[in-house]
């Protein structure tokens, strides 16, 4: 564990420069070590790479393993979809059980190995293993996912997601019927402090913003059509777990085990369905759709039927 005091200089600066400049270990590696949780400001674990540092904390930083990183091996995913290709970007329809990259203590397939795998040639920009990826969907999501081909589009791409530029839809099959109808859900989300894999809305977590429609209401669930205005890891799972409306199948965050058996799922059911962006290469406002998976048609045709 290295320890070290956050000099004036670095007063106000991001947790992830800060450690990169005073530790000489690159941003990307800093940024890894804050997802595997080794990372601490004052003795607290840092849990995202945009916090401030105050001149004066104590930074530590676990550098014991410093050969540990993830590794790419190209290989071909069943069912994943290219939807669009052109020299800047390429547009794909994730499955569900499919990583955005690889990452430590991940052993499946991954959207970056795929698109290795299958030729495509993307931004060099990021770290190794997540080249090109400007957004991220959780492994038992599926759905749209841009990917940046040119140097140029991963940095407007990147801007576009930080200034919430980007119309991100899902669709979500929820547990219950939500009142209202149609509404928002303002509550900020954070790492839970019982389970260091979930997230929750907790105190002093980060802003997250969810709004959702009612697409259509059955006796014991509700298809939402969700917009995202923030994207917090996990938000829509955490929001609709938060009203007491958990997405269909999702047994992290308290489905009910009888109805997702009912309805055949594995996970949860919840689909990126449409993605608008300012296109990088063109300037046109571009807007892409993915048809429902198989498993979640299926369990939908099901809660139709009950």
């Amino acid at each position: 564990m290295s320890i070290l005091l956050i000099p004036d200089g670095l007063d106000g600066e991001r947790v992830d420069v800060a450690a990169a400049r005073m530790s000489g270990v690159s941003r990307s590696r800093i940024g890894n070590l804050i997802e595997e949780g080794g990372v601490f400001v004052d003795g607290q674990r840092v849990s995202r790479a945009s916090l401030r540092v105050a001149s004066g904390q104590m930074l530590d930083i676990d550098l014991s393993d410093p050969v540990a990183t993830p590794s790419i091996t190209p290989q071909i995913v069943e069912n994943m979809r290219i939807i669009h290709d052109d020299s800047d970007i390429v547009v794909v329809d994730k499955p569900a059980g499919v990583a955005a990259h690889p990452s430590l203590g991940w052993e499946g397939p991954s959207v970056v190995e795929h698109l290795a795998a299958a030729g495509f040639a993307v931004s060099t920009s990021g770290a190794p293993e997540r080249q090109g990826i400007v957004q991220r969907l959780d492994v038992g999501t599926s759905g749209l996912m841009v990917v940046a081909k040119s140097e140029h589009a991963y940095t407007l791409l990147k801007q576009a997601f930080r200034d919430r530029t980007v119309d991100k839809v899902y669709l979500a099959l929820v547990q219950g019927l939500p009142d209202p109808f149609a509404g928002t859900i303002d509550a900020p989300i954070g790492r839970d402090h019982h389970h260091d894999w979930k997230m929750a809305v907790v105190d002093g977590g980060r802003h997250s913003v969810t709004h959702y429609d009612t697409v259509e209401a059955f006796r014991h669930a509700t298809l939402l059509r969700v917009h995202l205005e923030t994207g917090r890891t996990h938000q829509i799972r955490v929001h609709m777990a938060a009203v007491n409306h958990p997405c269909c199948g999702d047994s992290l965050y308290g489905c009910d085990p009888v109805l997702a058996q009912e309805l055949g799922l594995q996970r949860q059911w919840l689909h990126a369905a449409e993605l608008s962006f300012t296109h990088p290469g063109s300037g046109e406002w571009v807007t892409f759709h993915a048809d429902l998976p198989t498993d979640l048609q299926h369990a939908l045709d099901m809660v139709r039927q009950a």
